[in-house]
């Protein structure tokens, strides 16, 4: 892609200077596009990262800029709210902050699903505060309203399970200070999916359709691989975007990246869940040139989707147990497993790690690029069987 003819300038509101905000920069240089990012900082330090970016209260979006905006986009769920907040105020094109709300509440999204007549499981909340014997039915999954990335989510099968599952949410959610409702879903069984788009409009546009070849059906739902192309057939694949268009115009999402998720079984297409944002973190690396390509949407320019040469994938790597972190041995092994592009190791010598389904981060990511996507697939899979991890235990305290 050649550097737009006229210099845009795009705000990225963002939580904090990280990897992805990183990945846009590089990409609007790439662009042509001038990069104003907006972060949760303190506003009372000076320039504390050397990003030059403005400082933004997340609960009180008052953006301190004079400046003319061309267009806007987030990295994460609070920013896309703020994001829209912004947008809304400033007359720019984004995705309502009635409809961010509502894609971040998972009851909310689920009421709106419904009345669209997808298809939706059983659903109720219960007050965090109550004390709960048992579900409705079973299997069933509980979720915390306002968590994301499959934190606080919990199959079970039976009225101890149910109980333990309330009590661990509880005390996670008490932790976040955060008070809400607990979602009850009734388990949905299949394959599961997440797709990668961008809204126009409020037409959809695909991306990427990741497959997720291993099977998440509990106890917790940590992600791990996520392959593309898909490997399904055309139908499969053109019922998973039609539901998924259907689901996004039922938030009323409207312009902007979104990343959803659904299952797939006899019954048909499950929609999971829709978020106002793209892809997260480092494993937006497995869609080769998409940063740049939502900065051009941002700026309104026409441009196409990037086209995926052969196949990529993404390893999320899982937290084995919970401790203190040391090392990981053999990264240069692993990275030298024909197909593997790059191993990073994001946890941080000393720093305690925590699995899920309290836990909110991975140890790093390996990717992948090959001819198919099972070869991607084997790929990560041989890549991660070369990590050993040094996890030290955390003593309790007395």
């Amino acid at each position: 892609m050649t550097a737009l003819s006229e210099r845009k300038k795009i705000l990225l509101v963002a939580a904090t200077t990280g990897y992805q905000t990183r990945m846009f920069a590089d990409a609007a240089e790439r662009a042509g596009v001038d990069l104003v990012l907006a972060t949760d900082r303190c506003h009372v330090l000076e320039d504390p990262w050397g990003d030059q970016a403005l400082a933004i209260k997340f609960d009180d979006p008052v953006l301190d800029y004079a400046g003319l905006l061309d267009g806007i986009i987030a990295v994460g769920d609070k920013p896309s709210y703020v994001a829209a907040q912004i947008a809304a105020s400033r007359g720019l094109r984004f995705h309502s902050p009635d409809a961010v709300a509502g894609s971040h509440n998972k009851f909310l999204a689920r009421e709106r699903f419904r009345d669209a007549r997808l298809l939706v499981p059983e659903f109720y909340q219960i007050a965090v505060s109550e004390q709960p014997a048992g579900a409705r039915f079973y299997p069933c999954v509980l979720k915390p309203l306002g968590l994301s990335a499959s934190r606080g989510v919990i199959r079970a099968n039976d009225d101890i399970e149910f109980a333990a599952a309330f009590r661990r949410i509880r005390v996670l959610l008490e932790r976040e200070e955060l008070n809400e409702a607990i979602q009850v879903e009734r388990f949905i069984a299949g394959r599961e999916f997440a797709l990668e788009g961008v809204m126009d409009g409020g037409r959809l546009e695909a991306i990427a359709l990741f497959d997720k070849p291993d099977p998440l059906d509990g106890p917790f739902f940590e992600e791990t691989i996520y392959v593309t192309p898909s490997r399904e057939p055309v139908s499969i694949q053109a019922a998973i975007f039609e539901t998924a268009e259907r689901a996004v115009q039922a938030l009323g999402l409207s312009d902007g990246p979104v990343h959803a998720e659904m299952r797939v079984n006899s019954e048909g297409v499950w929609m999971l869940e829709v978020a106002a944002r793209p892809i997260g973190g480092l494993c937006a690396k497995a869609i080769a040139g998409l940063e740049e390509f939502l900065l051009r949407r941002a700026a309104r320019e026409p441009v196409a989707p990037p086209t995926p040469n052969g196949a990529s994938g993404v390893m999320m790597i899982p937290i084995p147990r919970e401790g203190v972190y040391v090392e990981t041995l053999g990264v240069e092994n692993a990275a030298g497993v024909p197909g593997i592009t790059a191993v990073i190791i994001t946890a941080k010598q000393g720093h305690k790690i925590v699995p899920l389904p309290e836990g909110a981060s991975y140890l790093g990511f390996i990717f992948a690029r090959a001819d198919t996507p099972a070869e991607a697939e084997q790929a990560l899979r041989s890549a991660h069987r070369e990590l050993q991890f040094e996890i030290l235990g955390v003593l309790p305290v007395l």
